[in-house]
């Protein structure tokens, strides 16, 4: 290959994400006349919020050549958490003690649920040398588990308009959700691109050992992933119970699914070292969009899965074409 056709190989490939998702738009507003509205824009946005919250977390793991299968239920115990403890509060019988927890108090402690679940995550693989993949496959059963647990496998219900507001509301006409999740992007965006734990990142997912050799802390940046990851999925969490008005036990079933694939559709290697965040929200944007235009055109849900799943397959196979080009 000449140095033209590698420089115009390399262009293509940054821009690979966008022109998948012009295509796909536009097979779609030819497929049906629904798809290419203002209101269905704006359904789809508020759609892929949640997906963009665990997927931003998810990358930065995915950076470090990590991954992490737990997203899901983490999202669930935490929604499950910030919920109970709103409506319910903690009961202490034997101290006939109870302590309330006002909105902002609910949703802080489901958060902070989701980052020591993901300090778990962190401190298991670095510290006992666990395949990530398993650690977190771990941490997803026991974490549904604890769901199952705590609610007792019912949903918690009737939270309240003002809880209610994070996941339904609108302001200046955009859905509340979309503010959250481009507030969520632009601090990874910033963090990834212009501090020192950013660049410790792609370096302990380009090379490990070199990283380790130039002084990096690796356990340090590991586990500091892990644990936006899990706070970034309680987030998502959150979302989620509010535009619901219910916890729901078995929330965030395949959400880790979702996130992976807008990870990887986005361009950042499962090898890691290579990506980015903005490559991942244009990933989630393709995954949304997708799902709209199959739902759209009345595709029974289990072709969709099938669908969803050939996608992630062709986004991983261009991805080691790439790799081997390279």
């Amino acid at each position: 290959m000449t140095v033209a056709n590698l420089k115009y190989s390399k262009s293509l490939s940054k821009f690979q994400s966008l022109i998948a998702l012009l295509i796909l738009c536009i097979v779609l507003s030819i497929l049906t006349d629904k798809f290419f509205t203002a209101e269905n824009g704006l359904n789809v946005l508020r759609q892929i919020a949640v997906n963009i919250c665990i997927s931003v977390g998810m990358t930065l793991v995915v950076l470090t050549a990590g991954i992490d299968l737990s997203v899901g239920s983490v999202l669930a115990l935490c929604s499950a958490v910030t919920a109970g403890l709103l409506k319910n509060g903690i009961e202490i019988p034997a101290g006939n003690l109870w302590i309330g927890f006002t909105l902002l108090g609910a949703v802080l402690a489901g958060l902070l649920l989701g980052f020591l679940l993901g300090c778990f995550n962190g401190f298991a693989i670095t510290k006992f040398n666990v395949p990530p993949f398993v650690a977190t496959l771990a941490m997803l059963t026991i974490a549904r588990g604890f769901t199952m647990l705590y609610t007792k496998g019912h949903p918690i219900s009737n939270l309240g308009d003002s809880f209610a507001f994070i996941g339904t509301g609108w302001l200046f006409g955009i859905p509340v959700p979309v503010y959250i999740a481009a507030v969520v992007v632009l601090v990874a965006v910033f963090i990834t691109q212009k501090t020192k734990i950013g660049r410790y990142i792609y370096a302990i997912g380009g090379n490990e050992q070199a990283a380790k050799l130039s002084g990096i802390n690796i356990k340090k940046v590991k586990i500091t992933v892990y644990a936006i990851a899990g706070a970034l999925a309680a987030l998502g969490g959150v979302i989620v119970a509010s535009r619901l008005d219910s916890a729901q036990p078995n929330a965030g079933i395949s959400y880790e699914l979702d996130a992976i694939a807008a990870v990887v559709i986005g361009g950042t290697s499962l090898s890691g070292g290579k990506g980015s965040v903005w490559g991942t929200v244009m990933g989630a944007i393709i995954i949304g969009v997708l799902n709209n235009g199959l739902v759209l055109l009345n595709v029974s849900p289990f072709w969709q899965q099938v669908v969803k799943g050939s996608v992630i397959l062709l986004a991983v196979i261009i991805d080691k074409a790439g790799e081997s080009k390279d």
